[in-house]
C-alpha cells in the first residue's frame, strides 16, 4: 500500500498541467526560470579565493 503524494506544483502548490510539468501553468514555470536567472537558488560548491583570479 503506496502512501505518496500526488505531485504538486513547485511554485504554488497546485496539480500540474502535462503541458507544463512539472509545474500548473506557464506563469509559474516562467518564474521559476527567473529565480534561477536571478540567482534566487544556489547551488553549492567549494569557496572561491578572491586571490585566485
Amino acid at each position: 500500500m503506496s502512501t505518496r503524494k500526488p505531485p504538486r506544483c513547485p511554485g504554488c502548490g497546485k496539480a500540474p498541467v502535462e503541458q507544463f510539468e512539472p509545474f500548473c501553468s506557464q506563469g509559474c514555470r516562467d518564474r521559476d526560470l527567473l529565480k534561477w536567472l536571478d540567482e534566487g537558488y544556489r547551488i553549492p560548491g567549494p569557496p572561491v579565493d578572491p586571490e585566485g583570479e
